[in-house]
């Protein structure tokens, strides 16, 4: 295969919506994939994409009528309650952020581009600057390419592309969300379905928060956010995942013990699917490198928040403004376009992981009235994921 022009490391939707943009403007390019095929189950769970980043990206793309196709508009209503399960708050409904599950949106963005376009089953392992001062890319699968005159990391957290711009590293913040799920064969679905309803439900207490948020398919995924070591479910720990009765042993023992109501514990009872989402951080102050030609970020990969409700809003956004920088300068001055691109988008990274650690303080907190607040004055639901994790 010819080298590409421009070399995208991850197929999220942050890469995918490059790639789209790029295509629309004639630009060439690829797509570098860890997942083996399109098909590979990777978990996601939904978002909520809002009307000035995440949906412009898709109307620059062409793509808002598809995703139109797919967004739920009936779930953007955001409950919360206390512990008890007093409803301290209701709002949302019928605002202009409608929910669709990443799943789908990436499918939407993966029609829209050649198929050979996407590099599957390329894990990027390392990239390293070249005798040229361009970077060249190593892959698991034994692949090494270089003479791209650009790569993009939109690789996530752990990005491999980010060591050639920064030393900066994400840091974990201590605190976890156990991610589990109620699929609709479970007993608690019929029940859950009637008190929980559309959209999302947050419930704050004790420093232990619960998420309770629809999905396309109508199942629930449920987030039980716990205060513990990083390592707290790796092998060897307290309790394994695989042990799912241990598991709820220990939420329903340690955790949500005290004070939390009885449909609260149900969620636990019935959780199924377990895994953990470590809640990882950069910092403000590692928004600011020195240009490397050839070389930058988008995404999580750049600007790695805990969730404020703007994760991939975010990183469509920094597409988004990346391909006008490249369309309006054009492949010769690229370098030129990803300096003006990173200026711009410094601020919009500092902005996002102050956000998302104030955000995470508050939903960590002993009870919902900060958050009633906050609700009240912004009238805005929250970001089901974070984004590319």
């Amino acid at each position: 295969m010819t080298t590409p022009v421009i070399a995208i490391i991850g197929a999220g939707p942050c890469g995918l919506t490059l790639a789209r943009l790029l295509e629309c403007k004639g630009i060439d390019y690829a797509v570098y994939e860890r997942d083996e095929s399109e098909n590979t189950n990777r978990a996601g769970g939904s978002l909520d994409i809002h009307p000035e980043t995440g949906q412009r990206a898709l109307q620059e793309c062409g793509l808002f009528d598809a995703f139109k196709k797919y967004a739920r508009y009936d779930d953007t209503v955001l409950s919360l309650l206390d512990k008890s399960g007093k409803q301290h708050l209701q709002i949302g409904q019928g605002r202009d952020a409608p929910e669709i599950d990443r799943k789908e949106l990436r499918q939407i963005l993966l029609d829209a581009i050649p198929k050979d376009k996407t590099r599957w089953g390329h894990t990027l392992t390392g990239a390293t600057l070249g005798e040229d001062g361009r970077p060249v890319l190593q892959f698991a699968n034994g692949v090494v390419v270089s003479g791209f005159k650009l790569v993009v990391g939109t690789d996530g957290a752990w990005s491999k592309v980010r060591p050639l711009l920064t030393q900066a590293t994400p840091q974990y913040s201590g605190k976890t969300y156990l991610e589990a799920r109620i699929n609709l064969d479970s007993p608690l679905y019929e029940t859950l379905s009637k008190s929980r309803g559309a959209g999302t439900t947050i419930s704050v207490g004790s420093g232990t928060p619960i998420i309770t948020q629809r999905q396309g398919n109508g199942s629930y995924r449920t987030y039980f956010g716990l205060p513990v070591p990083a390592d707290f479910f790796k092998s060897g720990g307290k309790v394994g995942l695989q042990d799912a009765e241990a598991t709820r042993g220990l939420l329903l023992s340690d955790f949500y013990a005290d004070g939390w109501s009885d449909d609260h514990k149900a969620l636990i009872r019935h959780a199924t699917d377990f895994r953990t989402w470590p809640l990882y951080s950069l910092s403000a102050e590692d928004m600011n490198w020195t240009p490397v030609p050839g070389a930058t970020l988008a995404g999580d990969a750049a600007h790695l928040a805990m969730p404020n409700g703007e994760g991939v809003n975010l990183a469509m956004t920094d597409a988004l403004n990346l391909a006008d920088k490249i369309a309006e300068h054009g492949v010769e001055n690229i370098d030129l376009a990803v300096r003006e691109y990173e200026q711009e988008m410094f601020p919009r990274g500092e902005e996002t992981i102050s956000e998302g650690k104030a955000m995470t303080g508050i939903m960590y907190g002993e009870d919902p009235q900060p958050f009633v607040e906050i609700f009240s004055a912004f009238g805005a639901g929250g970001d089901g994921e974070e984004g590319e994790h």
